[in-house]
């Protein structure tokens, strides 16, 4: 395999991982002083929903480019549905942006393999 080709193959799971860790981040505001180890669980385990579902696109697309397009663009959309006018339009290119991208790239990915596939 060629080192590009290499790249493009393992650049779009590299980058869900490291967008689901930095979701991750913002996670660790529910450490407050006062609250219970229950609590402080409950709200983590919340919080880290999105991470947790980014886990399973990357899990599920690993073999199945298709699978990372429409699920990374399904996700991107459903952010900006359901924060529409509740924040800047920062917010919007900070989680959506990097969505987008993923699936362009899984997008290329994908349509990189069947080329393949169709030659061998």
């Amino acid at each position: 395999m060629k080192p590009w080709r290499k790249f493009l193959l393992w650049l779009p799971r590299v980058l869900l991982i490291a967008f689901a860790l930095f979701l991750i981040m913002f996670s660790f505001d529910v450490f407050e002083e006062g609250k219970s180890v229950a609590e402080i669980a409950a709200a983590f385990l919340i919080h880290n929903i999105p991470s947790m579902v980014l886990g399973l696109v990357v899990f599920t697309a690993w073999r199945r480019e298709w699978i990372g397009t429409l699920a990374c663009l399904v996700l991107a959309v459903a952010y900006i549905a359901w924060a529409w006018r509740r924040l800047p339009l920062a917010a919007y290119s900070i989680t959506a942006a990097p969505l987008f991208l993923i699936a362009a790239l899984y997008f290329v990915n994908w349509k990189f393999r069947q080329k393949i596939d169709e030659v061998n």
